[in-house]
């Protein structure tokens, strides 16, 4: 009677006959991917690789899954290195595979494209996210390898342009798998920190495989969550890496981006001291307005101000006073002559003259002129005036003039 075999023995004999065939290890498979499963829990891959007449399962554990730089789609073309094996659960052969890389395509080249596509969908890359660089910076943050050419090169034209600001730098490493961790650690310290103004960011040139680690989604979103605007410098001028597009500004170089970071001092002293002599032409030329504009207010206000109008009418009064004094004058001569005329006339007529010419000027003893014998008595006392005297007498006689025939009578 021939042996009962159980289905485990079988499945397990199968497996040994394949597990013991060479021609079924490390071989390289070419296929397309469908029902492709990235297992949540354990982060193995689940799929099927097919071509245009067979299919096989494949699966992918997560140590060499870990490995595959680029998004695992359905219809990807694909090559796989790997080896054949059964299942023994199922009963069925699968693919158990070791490395990945996409069919006529550089896996590092697709991983990049499709972060690349991924980062552009979720805005990362637009410029309104962009920050502006502080014109005049205090302290400059530079991260990047100690040992490279890219750290000396920043310095020597920090150094050159702009000595005023601080350099602040945080030594990583650049390439490997520790370089990605160590970048995003260092731009969050330098935010958490407020440690500097703009943050300079790169590496000098190298492969693809050397520069990855600023192509890490990790260190995409550090600079792009960054409060402090940060200068991507990776490579040479014709590389350019994801940082490249969500960084503030991009520079081709590592030199390039500390000329971008501050401006050369030598540019601001020529700036300012232009900016000094047209503030000084126009200030004078202020001055110059302004004083013109005084003088015209000083001659204005000096007609209006009360200086003025007693200067004026102290000017007037002058005048009306001199024209006073020439009529007054005037009014005198006048009449000082009509005065003379009437002494000269007064004078012809005077009792003076009179006297002078032998008359004389009897009054009483009242001082009363005597003008008539008959107002005097024998015995009063008169005073005969003369012109150069007078005489005091006695009246004895009285003679009386005859009228008819002009005969005197004595009393």
């Amino acid at each position: 009677m021939s042996t009962v075999l159980t289905v485990s023995q079988i499945n397990t004999y199968i497996k040994s006959i394949v597990d013991s065939d060479y021609n079924l290890k490390n071989i390289y498979v070419s296929g397309e991917i469908s029902n492709f499963t990235n297992h949540y829990r354990t982060g193995h891959f689940y799929f099927t690789l097919k071509d245009s007449n067979s299919a096989i399962k494949a699966v992918m554990f997560r140590s060499a899954a870990e490995r595959v730089r680029f998004e695992v789609e359905n219809g990807m073309k694909v090559i796989i290195r790997g080896n054949i094996s059964v299942f023994e659960r199922d009963g069925v052969y699968q693919l158990y595979c070791e490395d990945m890389i996409p069919d006529g395509q550089g896996a590092l080249n697709l991983a990049f494209e499709q972060l690349k596509k991924k980062l552009y969908e979720q805005g990362m890359f637009s410029d309104e996210h962009k920050k502006p660089l502080p014109r005049f910076p205090e302290r400059i943050g530079v991260i990047t390898s100690p040992t490279g050419a890219a750290v000396h090169d920043i310095l020597t034209v920090l150094e050159r342009r702009y000595p005023l600001a601080e350099v602040v730098f945080e030594p990583v490493a650049v390439q490997g798998d520790s370089a990605a961790p160590q970048i995003v650690e260092a731009i969050k310290k330098f935010n958490l920190l407020k440690a500097c103004d703009v943050l300079i960011v790169g590496r000098g040139g190298g492969s693809i495989e050397d520069l990855w680690a600023f192509n890490e989604e990790v260190v995409a979103h550090a600079i792009y969550d960054s409060e402090i605007p940060v200068i991507s410098a990776v490579g040479h001028e014709t590389d350019f890496t994801i940082a490249d597009f969500v960084s503030d500004r991009r520079a081709p170089t590592p030199s390039a981006a500390a000329e971008i970071a501050v401006p050369d001092y030598r540019e601001v002293l020529y700036t300012l001291d232009g900016m000094l002599d047209r503030m000084m032409n126009v200030v004078l030329g202020k001055i110059e307005e302004k004083k013109s504009f005084l003088n015209e207010k000083e001659k204005n206000f000096s007609l209006l101000s009360p200086q003025r109008r007693i200067e004026q009418y102290f000017s007037i009064t002058e005048m009306l006073q001199e024209r006073l004094n020439k009529s007054i004058s005037y009014k005198l001569t006048g009449l000082v002559g009509g005065v003379v005329s009437l002494a000269s006339r007064l004078e012809s007529v005077s009792p003076l003259k009179t006297l002078e010419r032998g008359f004389a000027v009897v009054m009483n003893e009242n001082f009363e002129t005597v003008k008539a014998v008959s107002s005097v008595s024998v015995g009063d006392k008169i005073g005969v005036c003369f012109s150069d005297g007078e005489l005091k007498c006695t009246v004895t006689d009285i003679l009386h003039n005859e009228p008819e025939n002009g005969k005197e009578i004595k009393i």
